[in-house]
């Protein structure tokens, strides 16, 4: 995994944990929480990440990653 996609990791990780803080907070103020709004989120963020990953993958097994995998 390069540089770059261990940032968008970090990245999304930290977004997940302001994310959650935000809806927690809102949920304490008003009662109810925004349902559809998280499964949303988590839902794109999942997919983000499952992507960057097929991408690693097909990098370092077609050859062109960075470092090579082994068994």
């Amino acid at each position: 995994m390069n540089a770059f996609s261990k940032k968008i990791v970090a990245l999304v990780i930290l977004l997940n944990a302001l994310f959650t803080g935000a809806v927690l907070f809102v949920f304490l103020r008003v009662g109810s929480e925004p349902t559809t709004l998280v499964a949303a989120w988590f839902g794109f963020t999942t997919v983000e990440l499952w992507a960057l990953s097929g991408i690693t993958k097909t990098k370092i097994t077609q050859g062109g990653g960075e470092e090579q995998w082994r068994p």
